[in-house]
């Protein structure tokens, strides 16, 4: 069975423009996800997937720079640039990871598989319902599932995301989630603003000082002994991009 981490990025994010290549201990924040994804036990391969879009082609001449394979498609269809991308690495199970989670702990990536692959499921993820940080998100599902959801999606929602279609149709496919025993789903570890990334950069020169990998039971450590870093961008929404898309869903339904 191949299992392939498909880990989207893009230069063109409007709430923190060309985020992927900006550093931390001299070290892009793509490369951090890589890198941490790449300790996984379990994913076979991993794929970046990117636009065609000029823009994104520092992100290609990093990929080629480290011998990492990437795909190429479309930009406002990303469930279409998903979908082919998972054909082109002939994946049977597709480990989506997105760009703007530099904190992706892979012992939590290896535990959504393995739930994912001891029972019979569809899709599996831990945020649906979240009990994890934003920002160390994993879904896994078949390249079978995502095919169906690729021909049958149709609002903008489902084009714009890829797996809304999926986890919005329990009476389609079968789903599972993973999730911790406490809730730590307010904790935001994500990178979309700046503030995000000033959280993310204390967190990371922090573990550097000592010399722990920056794995979510390292990071929960800090926290608890700086609790006020919290402060810096709990302000901002989860998932305001996907909240961002059902506004142009209602718009196209008042419009037809």
């Amino acid at each position: 069975m191949k299992i392939v981490a498909i880990i989207q990025a893009r230069m063109g994010s409007t709430r923190l423009p060309g985020k992927m290549m900006m550093t931390i201990l001299d070290k892009p924040i793509i490369q951090w996800v890589f890198e941490r994804v790449a300790t996984s036990k379990i994913v076979n391969k991993l794929l970046l997937v990117t636009t065609k879009n000029s823009e994104d082609n520092i992100l290609v001449q990093w990929a080629i720079q480290h011998s990492i394979q990437y795909f190429r498609g479309s930009c406002d269809d990303v469930l279409d640039r998903y979908y082919q991308a998972a054909q082109h690495a002939h994946a049977d199970v597709v480990v989506r990871i997105t760009g703007d989670c530099p904190l992706i702990d892979a012992n939590v990536i290896d535990l959504v598989i393995r739930y994912y692959l001891d029972g019979n499921y569809d899709y599996v993820s831990n945020c649906h319902p979240p009990t994890y940080p934003d920002g160390l998100d994993v879904e896994v599902f078949s390249t079978k599932t995502l095919e169906r959801a690729w021909k049958e999606a149709a609002l903008i929602s489902e084009r714009e995301h890829v797996t809304p279609y999926i986890w919005e149709h329990p009476e389609l496919f079968l789903l599972g989630n993973s999730s911790r025993s406490d809730d730590i789903s307010k904790h935001r570890w994500t990178l979309d603003t700046q503030d995000d990334f000033n959280f993310i950069k204390k967190i990371f020169e922090a573990c550097a000082v000592k010399h722990c990998s920056c794995g979510m039971d390292d990071v929960i450590a800090l926290l608890k002994k700086y609790p006020d870093w919290l402060n810096i961008n709990r302000h901002h929404e989860r998932n305001e991009g996907y909240t961002k898309s059902l506004h142009y869903d209602r718009m196209s339904d008042s419009q037809s």
